[in-house]
């Protein structure tokens, strides 16, 4: 027999059951604007219609057009992250700034996934990247603490979001939890030996296949080895990420096989991914149309490449961004266990 399918979010009895997380989403909301401002940055809104929806390999987007008064199509897309117009306000002047947006994913649904969500993304102007990390441990503790909670659990994992959080490198997670030695298969121009990690993902008990990449192996081995013990007891922030895996960010002063990009884990799950932004504007077309390069390999198309994004790149000052799952981070603190509980109407399927 199959089982009855759950009540659709509008019925009432469905409505009551999810009204406390729902309250709790829109304290938290209002006590990060408060957080934001009370350090000088402006609130902006971005437009969720743009010529690209992003750049990376394995984002999908929900695609439309525009049609002019005669009937003629321009392509367009729901963004995936409000990153580029962000930046774009970056070069035009403004020195720190948040966004609440909405953003759209396609392929994407489960308990952390919906493909509508809330993405909290905020900038700052000549600031190191690692003054983000400190951003994030303070708007955990401001989440709990307006949720009422001493504690965020998923499934079977424990975070105190008091507790500092736990800073550990990409390849010193990759030797703790998989015995793996990362930087072994990176050379020093950052370019990547697919062969050696493959072997000694093998050697751990990796299944590897042989169309596999570099990135498809390095993936591989978080999602199996790495993730599932990060966040646990207390927040654990990812830092230095192969600069093969970060796009958008610079790499690193004095190592240019990392860079600095970081993302922030609470019981397993992803939270947030912060770089220090990279601001060349040809290295930045250079990765992007390899990543196009390779979603036309596996997933048989490409975006087109936002050209004013590019050109705003050029006059946009240092800086350091964060993007932060605001639904994600309202799940834990309100003690919910899907991020579909925690939004207001949830995308019908």
């Amino acid at each position: 027999m199959q089982a009855a399918s759950p009540s659709p979010w509008w019925r009432p009895e469905s409505h009551s059951d999810r009204r406390p997380f729902l309250l709790a989403r829109n304290r938290i909301k209002a006590a990060f604007r408060a957080w934001f401002e009370g350090q000088d940055f402006l609130e902006v809104e971005t437009a969720a219609l743009q010529v690209s929806p992003g750049n990376e390999a394995h984002l999908h987007a929900f695609a439309t057009q525009a049609l002019t008064i005669s009937g003629e199509a321009a392509p367009l897309y729901l963004h995936t992250s409000p990153e580029f117009s962000c930046k774009k306000l970056l070069a035009a002047g403004e020195r720190r700034i948040f966004d609440f947006g909405k953003v759209w994913r396609n392929r994407e649904r489960g308990a952390l996934h919906h493909p509508e969500f809330t993405m909290l993304e905020w900038y700052r102007v000549d600031a190191p990247y690692q003054t983000l990390m400190d951003d994030c441990a303070a708007l955990l503790a401001l989440a709990a603490e307006t949720a009422g909670t001493r504690e965020f659990r998923f499934r079977d994992h424990v975070c105190d979001p008091f507790a500092a959080p736990e800073r550990v490198t990409v390849a010193e997670a990759f030797d703790r939890h998989a015995s793996i030695d990362l930087l072994a298969s990176i050379s020093a121009d950052g370019a990547v030996d697919r062969d050696a990690l493959a072997a000694s993902a093998r050697a751990v008990g990796i299944r590897v296949a042989d169309d596999d990449t570099w990135a498809d192996v390095f993936s591989r081995v978080i999602v199996e080895k790495v993730e599932p013990n990060l966040g646990i007891g207390r927040a654990t922030i990812l830092c230095e990420y192969p600069v093969a895996e970060a796009a958008l960010a610079r790499p690193k002063p004095g190592d240019p096989r990392v860079a600095e990009r970081f993302e922030l884990y609470a019981c397993g799950v992803e939270l947030a991914n912060a770089f220090g932004e990279l601001t060349d504007a040809a290295e930045q077309r250079r990765r992007f149309e390899a990543e196009m390069d390779e979603k036309a390999r596996v997933h048989g198309e490409r975006y087109p490449l936002d050209e004013d994004f590019l050109a705003a790149l050029a006059i946009m000052p240092q800086a350091s961004g964060s993007a932060l799952g605001f639904d994600r981070l309202v799940m834990l603190a309100a003690g919910a266990s899907r991020v579909d509980q925690v939004m207001w109407t949830p995308v019908a399927g």
